[in-house]
């Protein structure tokens, strides 16, 4: 019997090197008596989220047909050919197939995978079909179509949705690998289902596939279990992870998604996703002494605490930079940048056919043996340290940095011990000190930094929520000050009052989040079970999938009452003696594709909702009937997840 009762719960630290030992440490965790009676395995993975936030994931070689891709686009090879369609969905240039032949040929050593969109292919996909059949028979590398994952308007907006998927594909199918390891070692059968970002779930092979629907799935798999926690069905969810603080807006018992398109960075994309706020602070924000002054990043790293329970000589190093100042660094250098004595790089995977020169492979050597600093890498390399780049190698995941995080300054104090809280002390003795602080009162205002970043991003969201999104002006960002930070009151002073109570999700929460709250002067709900809310969320979702369809009358025949009409969908462009041939085709064809691609994303038994949104012009009076402009058939198969049944012992 189903009772919404945790019976069981365990955290382990993600081993980036390897999943799998994270997953089998945080399950070996758990009551082994009742692994027979799992049913279902459930994840939400901020992998997606995380990676595309950090730059991360494989290499991409797009393929934009009939018009220029975006700007800054975040892939490593392009080529641009002839081809694409107009809004009719008609030919409007040849497809330049040899083309297309050359820049495979040319990227089989250089990219890993492939994304193609064509212009319009929403309305005609066959240029991005007739492509993707030639990778396929040509290379044994992932391809990716822009129809294939949206079939809304925006050439931009679907291109950047293709690449993303294609860049994080080998990082979901490097996930459900080490999951599936685990399973097979801790002889659980249950099926493996994962969160998509709008908290619906899908199977783990549709899951390799689309890895971009799984953008926001974490913050998806939040909002659902802070409402499976609290009963609460209106509330501000506030997510605190390591990467990220995601905020999202609970409504009648239902997490709002973006009309739109999930944002990420400074990407839109066709992913149908939660509506929230993601921003780059965390437990694992680092935080930085510059010029002086005390700064927190969005760039995630190793907390020291975390990283000196696992190198014990990390420690030692600290102790010996006691009493030392922090090296001179040019006042133009970007904050990511600004090397920090207290931090350390360690080995963590290397990048398949990348190519690394003899100083960046000398130091991938150096860094496995042990955690070393820049300084320290320097030395041995007989370099300078500012010309020693490691950004490059960061960014792609083959290093990865330890430095002073929030969740170090949690430690400091003595409020959240887990790891080793003295590698923290020390740490924030040595940068009070170049800060020319006290040690309590750098803690006390990187503690009030996070707590006045979280307010302020909990404050954009419901602004841009009721006004829109739009820039923030000297006079706004102001006011928001005045709110949050308590400053320019010499002559008035500004307060904000929430209408909904927060909830916390996260294990950090009941540091920061009281502060939050008492800005906003709102109540604050941290369920007992708070931090594994993402978890609670992860099993109670449905499987839901969506197919739109268009139909068009023929240019010129929207005032008859059952017109010709054109059909456009993601399988193909059809015409059709009229308006009622159309539909019953749509209904039929897209409700048996989307029924399948239910039951293939692991839906038990299906039900079918069609929502037909009819679009027309009204004439002047005398003229006749309204013209009929289109058609937009929505078909939704929603079902419950299958399980696994076995005898509970």
């Amino acid at each position: 019997m189903q009772t919404g009762e945790v019976l069981c719960s365990a955290k382990s630290l993600t081993t980036r090197n390897d999943l799998a030992i994270g997953i089998g440490n945080v399950i070996g965790k758990l009551d082994p008596s009742l692994f027979p009676c799992i049913r279902l395995i459930g994840i939400s993975s901020t992998l997606a989220t995380n990676s595309v936030v950090e730059g991360k994931g494989c290499r991409v070689g797009l393929m934009v047909i009939g018009h220029e891709a975006p700007e800054k686009i975040p892939v490593d090879e392009m080529v641009q050919l002839d081809g694409g369609h107009n809004l009719q969905g008609e030919q409007r240039a040849e497809l330049d197939i040899e083309g297309a032949r050359e820049f495979v040929e040319a990227m089989r050593e250089k990219v890993d995978a492939f994304a193609i969109s064509s212009y319009l292919s929403v309305r005609n996909p066959e240029h991005e079909i007739a492509v993707k059949e030639l990778i396929k028979s040509e290379t044994n590398l992932p391809v990716v179509c822009g129809h294939e994952l949206s079939s809304a308007l925006g050439f931009n907006e679907r291109t950047i949705t293709a690449v993303l998927n294609a860049r994080l594909i080998p990082i979901i199918t490097d996930l459900i690998a080490s999951l599936k390891k685990v399973q097979k070692s801790t002889g659980i059968k249950a099926p493996l289902m994962i969160v998509k970002g709008d908290g619906s779930l899908m199977d783990e092979s549709v899951a390799r596939e689309r890895p971009v629907e799984t953008i926001l799935s974490g913050p998806a798999a939040s909002i659902i279990g802070s409402k499976a926690l609290t009963g609460l069905n209106d509330a501000i969810i506030v997510d605190v992870g390591g990467t990220t603080t995601d905020i999202g807006i609970l409504r009648d018992g239902r997490p709002r998604l973006d009309p739109e398109g999930a944002t990420l960075g400074n990407w839109r994309t066709r992913v149908k996703a939660v509506d929230v706020f993601t921003s780059g602070i965390g437990g694992d924000s680092r935080i930085v002494v510059s010029g002086g002054k005390l700064h927190l990043s969005s760039l995630r790293v190793v907390p020291l605490c975390i990283a000196s329970s696992t190198w014990p000589s990390i420690r030692p190093k600290l102790e010996a930079l006691r009493g030392s100042r922090s090296k001179w660094v040019p006042s133009y250098m970007d904050l990511d940048s600004v090397p920090q004595t207290t931090e350390f790089y360690t080995f963590n995977r290397r990048f398949n056919g990348e190519r690394l020169g003899p100083e960046q492979e000398k130091v991938l050597e150096l860094v496995a043996q042990e955690p070393r600093s820049l300084y320290e890498l320097a030395e041995l390399l007989n370099m300078h340290p500012l010309s020693l780049n490691l950004r490059k190698m960061e960014a792609l995941g083959m290093i990865l940095r330890i430095g002073l995080t929030p969740t170090d300054m949690l430690h400091a104090e003595g409020s959240y011990v887990e790891y080793d809280a003295e590698a923290s002390r020390l740490a924030v003795e040595i940068q009070a000190a170049n800060a020319e602080m006290e040690a309590a009162d750098l803690v006390t205002t990187a503690k009030r930094m996070v707590i006045e970043k979280i307010a302020t991003e909990v404050f954009k969201k419901l602004i841009y929520e009721e006004a829109g999104e739009g820039k923030m002006c000297d006079i706004a960002n102001n006011l928001v000050d005045n709110m949050i930070r308590g400053t320019g009151r010499r002559d008035f002073a500004a307060d904000i009052r929430l209408n909904k109570p927060i909830i916390g999700i996260g294990a950090p929460v009941g540091a920061y989040l009281p502060g939050v709250a008492d800005i906003f002067h709102t109540d604050l709900m941290l369920p007992r079970d708070s931090g594994i809310g993402n978890a609670a969320g992860a099993v109670s979702g449905n499987v839901m999938e969506t197919m739109e369809m268009l139909i068009k009358p023929r240019k010129g025949m929207g005032t008859m009452e059952n017109p010709p009409c054109t059909l456009h969908w993601m399988q193909e462009k059809k015409d059709f003696e009229s308006l009622e041939e159309a539909l019953a085709y749509a209904r039929a064809e897209g409700g048996r594709l989307v029924k399948e691609i239910a039951i293939a994303a692991g839906a038990d038994t299906v039900e079918l909702i069609v929502d037909n949104h009819r679009k027309e012009a009204a004439l002047d009076r005398g003229w006749g009937s309204n013209v009929l402009l289109e058609v937009k058939l929505t078909i939704t198969a929603v079902g419950k997840p299958r399980l696994y049944f076995e005898e509970c012992r």
